[in-house]
């Protein structure tokens, strides 16, 4: 899943800007670590949680945050300085710590500031690949491709953001969870509150789900192959960049 582009002349003078406006180099800040900022604007408390690809550190200590509030992280490097994995945004926790903790969505285990299971409950991610060894290896995403739970976008911290192209947004902040087909909606069987979109095909790009997702936000995964459409627009590479900002809407 990554992007592959030839980079023009003119385009160098724009990277040395964003590189001055904050964008760090990777050949000139290689000691800079990753950081990732997450910002609720959901209107209700988010459980971070993490899952790490294999070979990258598991992340602890994530933190609750309630909205309007945010907090960053840094991300551990492994021995070939990478780092892959994803962020979920679990809603509607309760429980003791550790013990019975559980969330209605995004749920991956009994804990409280990290996931314990490969495999979260369908939810919204942020997916990154950072790798400082492959110039095209540091990309980032927006994946609904297990579930829909709230609008997810990662925007590199460039100002202004472009538009397009490299560095700009992934994903969208539109609610798409009005647009869940009725057969995969799942609702809180107490109250039948809309809980998230639940994909009944990951791997099938013509399913209801998959088909209604990528119309109304083509700039997220609605399934396994997005990425490989032609013209497709889900992953963003920004190879000069350190810091990124994840927002739930």
């Amino acid at each position: 899943m990554r992007l592959r582009s030839a980079w023009p002349a003119a385009v160098t003078a724009v990277l040395a800007l964003l590189a001055f406006l904050g964008c760090a180099g990777t050949a000139g800040a290689a000691a800079d670590p990753y950081t990732v900022t997450l910002v609720n604007h959901t209107g209700e408390r988010l459980w971070i949680g993490s899952v790490a690809e294999p070979g990258s550190e598991t992340l602890t200590g994530l933190p609750a945050l309630d909205d309007g509030r945010q907090a960053t992280v840094t991300l551990p490097e492994n021995a070939a300085g990478q780092w892959y994995g994803k962020f979920v945004p679990r809603q509607k926790c309760g429980g003791e710590d550790g013990g019975d903790f559980h969330c209605q969505v995004g749920d991956c285990g009994p804990y409280a500031d990290h996931c314990s299971i490969y495999t979260p409950q369908p939810a919204s991610y942020a997916e990154f690949h950072f790798d400082r060894n492959d110039p095209l290896g540091l990309w980032y995403d927006t994946s609904y491709v297990d579930g829909f739970s709230v609008p997810v976008t990662v925007d590199a911290n460039v100002d202004p953001v472009p538009e397009t192209g490299e560095c700009s947004t992934a994903g969208c902040p539109e609610d798409l969870l009005p647009l869940c087909p009725p057969d995969d909606l799942v609702t809180d069987p107490a109250s039948g509150t809309p809980l998230y979109c639940d994909n009944p095909n990951r791997d099938s790009p013509d399913t209801d789900y998959s088909r209604t997702l990528s119309e109304h936000c083509p700039k997220a995964y609605s399934w396994s192959g997005n990425d490989t459409v032609p013209g497709n627009d889900v992953v963003r590479n920004c190879t000069r960049c350190s810091g990124f900002t994840v927002t739930f809407h």
